[in-house]
């Protein structure tokens, strides 16, 4: 294998297929990249058995100059940091010996030993005929306004991932961690063959909305019974799934609201904010809401630090008053994922979920429970 390319081009593509390597991984070869070069162009691929990331570089002769075929494994650390360092703006990496690599570029050379392709595990990234398309930055989108909802006790799995429902052309996700819940439902261009429900986990789909680029419209995804597949541009990111049922949450979401108050988001948000500066558990982070009329106040106290009170105008449905407790930071980041001016709070009681709405998008539910203070 021997190969002339643009540090720049190589470099991008190290930096995506580099997020599947992990540091905890049991098998050695594993942190290896796999470099496979043809006529056609460089193919790196990378996985740590829980996401593969596969990415393209087409041949182009102002970008790339390919002398001989091969293929090889290559440490992905010291790759990555070869390359990111080398000043140059063409890098040269020849195998000599089959397991040898050479790196060189005007001044500089490194010599790395290889490891041998056959060992490298037989990674299948498979297309299905029924795929699903979405625009990239309505996936983006979906994906911020829900994924903060996941868990991270890896001892409830199934919600450490975030739930991927597809029937027609409407895509509904979903995430909670049992004191909280996000749903955000799109409509598709295309219309889906089969009707799916899988759970997707959420550190991986995270890793992906890090590498996707705005640039490249849309995003095909590929589901079968244990992975799913997303085609992006050149780059394949694959995942396994979380086997198991997810909770049937619109069953959670209550119909029934005593009282509904309508608010400025930010008004709302850097109320919230500023009220929890004094809270004392900076985890739980309890405020207290409560209204009086068409004034909301917000408030927090702390026998070791002190008390604060915030104040908001906000218009209500009802002549009704509530008073309830709740995670600051809960709330927060339910009201973060809000695109517009207004939201909407429905209230059950005092114990019961508090809902969140945009008020011109309904297609968004956030729900956070509240906090017995007593």
């Amino acid at each position: 294998m021997k190969i002339k390319i643009k540090k720049d081009l190589l470099l991008e593509g190290l930096n995506k297929v580099s997020k599947a390597i992990s540091t905890k991984n049991l098998i050695p070869i594993l942190s290896g990249i796999k470099f496979d070069l043809t006529n056609k162009g460089l193919t790196l691929t990378a996985s740590d058995n829980d996401i593969t990331i596969q990415t393209f570089i087409p041949v182009d002769k102002n970008n790339m100059t390919i002398e001989v075929e091969g293929s090889i494994i290559i440490q992905g650390k010291y790759i990555l940091d070869i390359v990111r360092k080398l000043p140059d703006e063409f890098i040269n990496i020849e195998v000599i010996d089959e397991l040898k690599i050479l790196i060189y570029a005007e001044n500089s050379e490194f010599n790395l030993n290889g490891i041998n392709k056959k060992e490298y595990p037989n990674i299948i990234l498979e297309n299905s005929k029924n795929f699903v398309k979405i625009r990239t930055k309505l996936f983006r989108a979906i994906i911020n306004q829900t994924v903060f909802a996941t868990s991270n006790d890896e001892s409830r799995p199934i919600l450490t991932g975030v739930n991927f429902k597809i029937a027609g052309n409407i895509l509904e996700c979903s995430a909670t961690d049992s004191y909280r819940l996000a749903k955000k439902q799109v409509t598709l261009n295309d219309s889906a063959t089969e009707t799916y429900n899988v759970i997707i986990p959420g550190k991986n789909i995270i890793e992906f909305t890090r590498i996707i680029s705005d640039t490249i419209d849309e995003i095909e995804i590929h589901i079968f019974n244990n992975k799913v597949l997303f085609k992006h541009g050149n780059m394949l990111f694959q995942t396994r799934l979380i086997n198991g049922k997810f909770p049937e949450i619109n069953n959670l979401i209550p119909k029934e609201s005593i009282l509904k108050i309508k608010a400025s988001l930010s008004g709302l948000y850097d109320v919230i904010d500023r009220a929890s500066i004094l809270t004392s558990d900076k985890e739980k982070n309890i405020v207290t809401l409560e209204t009086n009329n068409n004034l909301l106040i917000v408030k927090s106290s702390s026998a070791e630090i002190g008390r604060v009170e915030e104040k908001m105008n906000i218009v209500k449905d009802k002549e009704e008053d509530i008073k309830i407790s709740f995670s600051a930071k809960y709330m927060m980041e339910a009201l973060k994922s809000f695109e517009g001016d207004t939201v909407e709070l429905s209230f059950v009681g005092e114990i019961k979920p508090i809902i969140i709405k945009d008020t011109n998008d309904k297609n968004l539910t956030q729900l956070v429970l509240p906090i017995r203070t007593y």
